[in-house]
Parts: structure tokens; C-alpha cells; sequence
């Protein structure tokens, strides 16, 4: 099985003479039909919203498309705060879940009107401190411990996660809470990450569902959303299925109908974080073939590195490759394909099936709109790529330049030389 490029090599020719490679493109066509298509799957609740998850692409241009379609964003950091604030997100616009949070940035999300979304109970007295007072709506972070499972299979180990409370500590804390004048109540639980099952939505559901009844039974609190935050994937290998984000949705609806609204909580808001699932898919790093090398094993060396692109080298992970042009040609040729960093993990194939590749080949390496881009870094000086979105019509906008070695020198403020070395 193969994935189909969202460009042709033609295109990314045209693009490379404006802005060289390496670089990251993006899919408007695809990002804004996937947002449409989830707005669409979850139509049935009347509060829901999704907070898309800012650290897995944060430019202002995608946020924007975002808002379009009602999105708020999830944030985890001061920066991501402000970028959210920068493209008009105020008030319940703004979901803020972090953990070893500095008191300075629960007052930022604080005076933004966002909604603070609690780690562990110690925050509670943080937020005070930082604020002054609580909010009137929070949420808490539901850990519910041991391992997660999907029929018999173990998809994650939740006790080994370092995020959120304990099921005596989230009772405890809404008590806490709402003596202390927190009049709206939020739940909040990630259990996994990139899921491909369209299972795991509503059996994550099902654990926040009874969860929220069992508080505002005991502890006659207002519950106005539950978040089921992120943890949908997509199918970074060819032979996987992805999701059915309306089986999902339906799936989600079935156990609402069935935990919440017998319960008198048919009004509670459904909120879902999704940043892999919104970007991953319609974003991938355009790289050119600029070496090869013949040892042991053949290498084809690109001007891309995982400072661009660092999932393969840290997790193992897959990403499917194509090369422009060749897409009907054989893959019988087997490569290792390497960036130029000092260290043996910059790769972004290991023994891949490929079509020949020759010098000035371009290739598209799938699936890098999620976690590509923004995990970049400066190791061995690198400096980190452009960003482009490919619009609907077949234009490209630059939404991103690339860094240059001013911007990597930037921060030495106290070395006038510098200045001699880029000029």
C-alpha cells in the first residue's frame, strides 16, 4: 500500500525556487475539510468545542483557519497563551492544562479568561496565590491509574503518567474548590496518545461520564464540560486504517445518551483537544537528496536533519516516504535516508524500500504537520525551516520564513563580534 502526496513534484519545484528546501507545507484543502468534518461528528452536543492543541503546530496563519470553525486552542505555556491571544482567542477560547506550571502563567491565562485547567490539587492554592482568588469555572485533570485497555489489548499505562489527580484527589479538590466560590465545574483526562481505533474516544468517555455523575451526585456541583482531550491518531504507516471521526462522535453520543442524560446532564459541553488528528496528516517536509553514500548500506543524504523533523530519531517512529515524481516506479531499492546532525539517530529511514533515488530527487515525508515543525532545536547549529501553506486554489504563502544565523546568534547580546560573522 502507498500514501498519496497532497503536492506534486511540480509544484514543489515552484515552491522551492521562491523558498529553498528543506521546508514544511501544509494542506489548507485538507486541514480545513478535517475541521469541518469534526464539527460535524460531534454536532450533536450544542456546547462542544475543540481546543486545538497549540504545541503540535503553533503558527497564528493554521490557528486562524481554526477559528473559522469555531475552534479554541489548548495551551500549555506562556508563549502558546499569547499566540492564542494574538489571533483573537479570549475567555473560553482558551483552554490552559499545564504541570510545574510558574505562577506567572496561571495569571496570564488568568487575565486572559481562559480556562484554567488544574494538574494536581496543590495547584489550587497556586492559582490563588498567582490570582488572588480562584475563577468561578476550573477543571481537574482525572488520572484514573493502573493500565488502559481496548478489548485485551494495553494501549497505555495511565499510574506511570505523570499528569493529573488521583480519583480521591479530584473529589477532594472540587470541595476545596467550590467552598472557595468555583461555581463551574470541568473534567479533563488524556489516557493515551495516538490511538487509531475509533474505540478509544468513547470507553475514555464512558470513565468521565460516570466520573461526573458520581461528583455532582456527592458533592452537588455544576459540571459544565467534560474535556476527552487528545489522543485520536492517524495512521503514519500505509497498511493502517485511520479513524472514523463520525463513528467516533456517534460513538461518544451512545454513551452520553446513556451515562449523562439519565442522570439530568444533557447540558454538559463536550470539549476534545486534537492536535495530531487536525494537523499530522495535511503537513510534510519537503527535502532534496544531496549525498549518497555506498558502505555497508546505502545512504541517500538530504538537506533536512531531525532538527526539522525529530520523531523518527527520538521515538522510532515511522514516517512513510515519497519521492516526487516516482510515485509509480518500483521501490526496489533499499536506503537508509540521513540528515547531517553528529549523531547516527538522524534518520529518517532505516532500511525503507524506495525507488531509485538520484541527486536532487525531492522528497515528501508524510505526515509531519503534528510534532514536526514545532519540536525543532539548534543542536549542531542547525537552523530551523520555513514554513508554507499550500492554499486551497494551488497558491503558496510563505507563513514562516526560515531561520537565519541572526536569529541563532540573537541571544548573545553581550558579543559584539557576532555581528562581523553574519554580515
Amino acid at each position: 500500500m502507498s500514501k498519496t502526496p497532497f503536492v506534486t513534484k511540480e509544484k514543489v519545484e515552484e515552491i522551492a525556487a521562491s523558498y529553498p528546501t528543506p521546508f514544511h507545507l501544509y494542506d489548507e484543502a485538507g486541514i480545513r475539510k478535517n475541521a469541518e468534518n469534526l464539527k460535524k461528528a460531534f454536532s450533536w452536543n450544542k456546547g462542544y468545542k475543540e481546543y486545538f492543541a497549540v504545541k503540535a503546530t503553533p503558527n497564528p496563519f493554521l490557528m486562524k483557519i481554526f477559528m473559522e470553525y469555531g475552534c479554541g486552542f489548548d495551551c500549555s505555556s506562556a508563549p502558546e497563551l499569547m499566540l492564542s491571544k494574538t489571533v483573537g482567542a479570549v475567555g473560553d477560547d482558551i483552554m490552559f492544562s499545564s504541570n510545574d506550571t510558574p505562577l506567572e502563567e496561571f495569571k496570564l491565562c488568568y487575565d486572559l479568561g481562559g480556562i484554567i485547567n488544574l494538574d494536581d490539587i496543590t495547584h489550587i492554592e497556586a492559582v490563588e496565590k498567582a490570582c488572588g482568588k480562584l475563577p468561578e469555572k476550573m477543571s481537574c485533570r482525572f488520572n484514573p491509574g493502573g493500565v488502559f485497555k481496548i478489548t485485551n489489548d494495553i494501549m497505555d499505562n495511565p499510574g506511570d503518567a505523570k499528569y493529573g489527580m488521583t480519583k480521591e484527589q479530584i473529589f477532594e479538590a472540587f470541595e476545596i474548590m467550590k467552598n472557595k466560590g468555583v461555581k463551574e465545574f470541568g473534567i479533563h483526562s488524556f489516557l493515551c496518545s495516538n490511538t487509531v481505533t475509533n474505540e478509544y474516544y468513547p470507553m475514555l468517555a464512558k470513565i468521565l461520564f460516570e466520573l461526573a455523575v458520581e461528583l455532582k451526585n456527592k458533592l452537588d456541583v455544576k459540571i459544565t464540560f467534560i474535556n476527552l482531550s487528545g489522543g485520536v491518531g492517524i495512521p503514519y504507516r500505509p497498511d493502517q486504517e485511520p479513524n472514523d471521526i463520525f463513528a467516533i462522535g456517534e460513538g461518544v453520543r451512545k454513551v452520553y445518551e446513556e451515562t449523562l442524560t439519565p442522570a439530568g446532564m444533557d447540558n454538559v459541553a463536550i470539549y476534545t483537544e486534537l492536535g495530531r488528528y487536525m494537523t499530522g496528516p495535511y503537513g510534510a517536509l519537503i527535502t532534496k537528496a544531496i549525498n549518497e553514500k555506498h558502505t555497508y548500506k546505502e545512504y541517500i543524504g538530504v538537506d533536512a536533519c531531525a532538527a526539522n523533523l525529530m520523531r523518527p530519531a527520538i521515538y522510532g517512529a515511522y514516517h512513510h516516504i515519497t519521492v516526487l515524481g516516482k510515485e509509480n516506479e518500483s521501490c526496489d531499492k533499499k536506503y537508509d535516508v540521513t540528515g547531517s546532525l553528529c549523531e547516527n539517530c538522524d534518520k529518517f529511514a532505516i532500511d525503507r524500500m524506495l525507488p531509485e533515488i538520484e541527486m536532487g530527487d525531492y522528497l515528501f515525508i508524510h505526515d509531519a504537520g503534528a510534532h514536526g515543525h514545532s519540536m525543532g532545536y539548534n543542536y549542531n547549529g542547525k537552523l530551523r525551516s520555513a514554513e508554507i501553506l499550500l492554499g486551497q486554489d494551488g497558491s503558496f504563502k510563505l507563513i514562516r520564513r526560515a531561520e537565519t544565523a541572526k536569529d541563532y546568534f540573537a541571544t548573545f547580546d553581550c558579543f559584539d563580534f557576532f555581528e562581523d560573522l553574519i554580515k
